[in-house]
């Protein structure tokens, strides 16, 4: 008897539990060792993108955003020249700091413009360009090279400055009152204008303003005295530089020795310094010529004491080319624009 037997799908033997990870293989998970060989490699190195470089941070503050704000000083950087707002150039400096530089009045009078106290007042009306720059400021120190500029409102200003010539009588000061004696300016008044000045000047009031004796007269002296408004004929009068030719004539009293002549014309010091050569002649018995070149105090008096002579009286009758003539003393008239000195 044949044995019947059941026959059964074969029977896959039983699935084997998975063996834990060793420990070498949880640090290859982990990455602690080296990257596995192989397919492996591949794979991992397709799934798994390898991470970009990047530099590490930095600690300082956050480089700030640009901006169009134009910048409101100092000069623009490159990067924003396109939206910073144009810085004009500094002007060139007409002030000089330097100390051996001349001040503006002086190189103003030196240039023969003005006088110093005429250039202050330019100066303070803004009057004055150096090198294209408007001065203001008094003291201020130029180079000697700088170009000057005067303001056409100081020319017509200048213009309609006055010069008088006055015929000064005895007993009045040049100057500033001293000692109870009245200065000579307080003559001129309108009542003593000479009756025969050919000036086609009206008198005002401004004319007094300003108006300073352009040199000395003793008191016990007479003649012609200038009083100016002009600085430039101040200048050319009583500057140090000055060549102007004063004539006059002396009443003297004593013995005058042809060595003594001599020592008038060439020959004398006073304060130790040496005078300028004079012209010195007889006009009369009793009277001398002088024409000097300079003007110290009671200069013709002390002359003529050194060689034993007395002034008795002294008369001034030219200065330059213009002369006393008929003007009677103690009256004035203007100076006339045919007339220089």
């Amino acid at each position: 008897m044949t044995r019947s037997t059941l026959k059964l799908p074969p029977r896959s033997g039983p699935t084997a539990a998975p063996h834990p990870p060793t420990s070498r293989q949880r640090r290859m998970q982990r990455g602690r060792v080296g990257p596995p060989t192989g397919a492996e490699t591949v794979t991992a190195n397709a799934a798994t993108p390898k991470p970009a470089s990047r530099k590490p941070a930095t600690t300082g503050p956050a480089r700030p955003k640009r901006t169009s704000t134009p910048a409101t000083a100092g000069p623009a950087s490159p990067d924003r020249a396109e939206t910073a707002a144009p810085v004009p150039a500094p002007p060139r400096e007409a002030v000089q700091s330097d100390s051996t530089n001349p001040r503006l009045s002086k190189r103003m009078s030196e240039l023969g413009l003005c006088s110093r106290r005429e250039a202050d007042d330019w100066i303070e009306n803004g009057w004055v360009k150096v090198d294209g720059i408007v001065v203001s400021t008094l003291g201020t120190r130029v180079s000697p090279d700088a170009h000057v500029e005067i303001d056409s409102a100081a020319r017509r200003h200048q213009r309609e400055q006055v010069t008088i010539l006055l015929n000064k009588p005895v007993g009045y000061v040049s100057g500033q009152a001293e000692d109870g004696y009245q200065p000579a300016s307080v003559l001129i008044r309108p009542e003593n204008r000479w009756a025969e000045d050919r000036a086609p000047i009206n008198f005002k009031p401004g004319h007094l303003r300003g108006l300073a004796p352009a040199g000395r007269l003793d008191i016990d002296s007479t003649g012609l005295i200038v009083f100016t408004q002009d600085g430039r004929i101040a200048r050319r009068l009583i500057g140090q530089d000055s060549e102007v030719e004063k004539e006059y004539l002396v009443r003297v009293e004593g013995t005058l020795s042809p060595a003594g002549l001599e020592q008038l014309q060439h020959g004398l010091e006073l304060d130790g310094v040496k005078l300028k050569p004079a012209r010195v002649s007889w006009q009369n018995e009793h009277q001398l010529r002088f024409v000097l070149r300079e003007g110290k105090k009671r200069q013709i008096r002390r002359m003529c004491e050194l060689v034993g002579l007395k002034v008795t009286g002294l008369k001034r009758v030219r200065t330059g080319s213009v002369t006393l003539g008929k003007l009677p003393a103690g009256h004035w008239r203007y100076l006339r624009a045919d007339e220089k000195f």
